[in-house]
């Protein structure tokens, strides 16, 4: 916890810094409200707090710059007797707590650390709501017990890092036991699919902005970033990262400020990065379609998680978790030596992720709670279809049109027709629902949305 301590008496400074340092609280002492403004302009604060009566800018006004330039730490004013009245008009700018000298420093820490576990925990369920949850990532093969290893010492520190893998191996989770084993751990984790929200909207998202900024910002709003807080932000599929946009993160990763659409002020920013992709970013900077001065920020530590058919001996750990989630009060499900077997011929190529579809279609399939051999739909078809990077693709008449045309004979159709094949198949099998689809091939929504506008689909 780091503390500003605003107050333009000395030794009340010194006394709140000592009593805070032996409760193991870290703090600032500004000694006006001119200092408190360039200390709040250049650093992060888990809470202030503000004398009301400062020579020069006022306590009161002190916090109303906060509220303006939308510095999220907590306030606690301290003032005079005479003063209380005075206090409450601060609570209704937007103070959250005051007390009247001369008080009890015990009694300002407890309201302190309540404070600040407060707004932590509504950064939690902010992050929460606003980002999704990942792919389970479990086993005891060596080369999840290696990556075990990895985790355990990447989440010591506190530097930038970059976890690489196919689609479904369970990036997000393996970032997310990175932040459960760091210090910070009680801290919020922010997730973001970068692929996942419209390049329109992907900075407001990150960066967040101030009110009338664009059409529709009819309020301030916090980017992912200062949700984070001392936590961690977590960017998936970073290589689908728009180039003005990879500008402005590299600035972000360098100066450790961000600032709001429509703002005029920098916030400072503690969250740890990681980001995540299943493309070679290597190839995206020889393209020119990734920054290499951003390559080298985000790749300081990387993880590269292997896919499932490199370990298929965890395919009956990784099934009983999924299932154990699933288990209802009618008992658990369970799955018999056939289909277990089944499971573990099978190559995976959607990895844990497909793992996890074959498994929820079972349990409609199956009788009871026993899933059997004929309960498990590989779509077996998929596995002898490779979906490749389209080149210069000719849009086609209809889907109706391309089935006829990649059926009977596929073993003598282009790369480009069997692609245009698997996204129609993917599409069918997923009702039309272009997010499903895109999972079960391992591709990003964008890039699905992409090759079906190419191939006028």
């Amino acid at each position: 916890m780091r503390i500003l301590i605003v107050d333009d008496e000395k030794n009340i400074r010194g006394s709140l810094k000592k009593y805070l340092s032996l409760e193991g609280i870290d703090s600032v002492e500004a000694e006006s409200g001119e200092v408190a403004l360039k200390q709040l302009e250049g650093e992060s604060f888990d809470a202030v707090i503000l004398d009301l009566k400062l020579p020069g800018i006022s306590g009161q006004g002190v916090l109303e710059w906060m509220l303006k330039q939308g510095i999220p730490a907590p306030a606690i004013m301290i003032s005079a007797h005479g003063e209380i009245s005075d206090a409450v008009d601060a609570l209704k700018t937007g103070a959250k707590d005051y007390l009247v000298k001369p008080f009890d420093p015990a009694e300002l820490v407890i309201r302190l650390r309540s404070l600040v576990e407060n707004k932590r925990r509504e950064n939690v369920i902010e992050a929460d709501r606003r980002t999704a949850n990942g792919t389970m990532q479990v086993g005891d093969t060596p080369e999840m017990q290696k990556l075990s290893i990895q985790i355990d010492k990447i989440a010591a520190s506190d530097v930038t890092v970059l976890i690489t893998g196919e689609s479904g191996t369970g990036k997000e989770v393996a970032a997310r036991e990175i932040h459960a084993r760091s210090a910070d751990r009680d801290e919020p984790f922010v997730a973001v699919n970068i692929g996942g929200i419209h390049e329109g909207l992907m900075e407001s998202e990150l960066f967040g902005h101030e009110k009338g900024s664009f059409t529709g910002a009819a309020a301030r709003k916090q980017g992912l970033f200062e949700l984070a807080g001392r936590g961690c932000l977590f960017l998936d599929e970073i290589g689908e990262m728009p180039m003005p946009l990879q500008v402005k993160l590299l600035r972000v990763l360098q100066e450790r400020k961000v600032r709001r659409l429509g703002g005029v002020s920098d916030i400072p920013i503690n969250a740890r990065i990681i980001s995540a992709t299943n493309q070679s970013l290597e190839t995206l900077v020889r393209e020119g379609r990734f920054r290499e001065d951003l390559y080298y920020r985000l790749n300081v530590l990387r993880i590269s998680l292997p896919p499932l058919r490199e370990r298929p001996a965890d395919i009956p750990l990784l099934a009983a978790h999924i299932l154990a989630r699933r288990s209802s009060r009618s008992g658990a499900f369970t799955l018999d030596e056939g289909a277990l077997q089944k499971l573990s011929a099978y190559s995976f190529p959607g990895n844990i992720r497909e793992l996890e579809n074959i498994l929820e279609r079972a349990l409609i399939y199956c009788e009871g709670n026993i899933i059997r051999a004929e309960d498990v739909d590989l779509h077996e078809s998929q596995k002898a279809i490779p979906v490749v990077p389209a080149q210069k693709p000719q849009p086609v008449a209809s889907a109706k049109s391309l089935s006829a045309e990649a059926g009977p004979a596929a073993g003598s159709l282009s790369m480009e027709a069997l692609e245009k094949k698997a996204i129609i198949d993917a599409l069918s099998r997923c009702g039309d629902n272009r997010t499903k689809a895109a999972e079960l091939l391992g591709l990003s929504r964008k890039t699905i949305l992409n090759k079906i506008k190419a191939y006028g689909l």
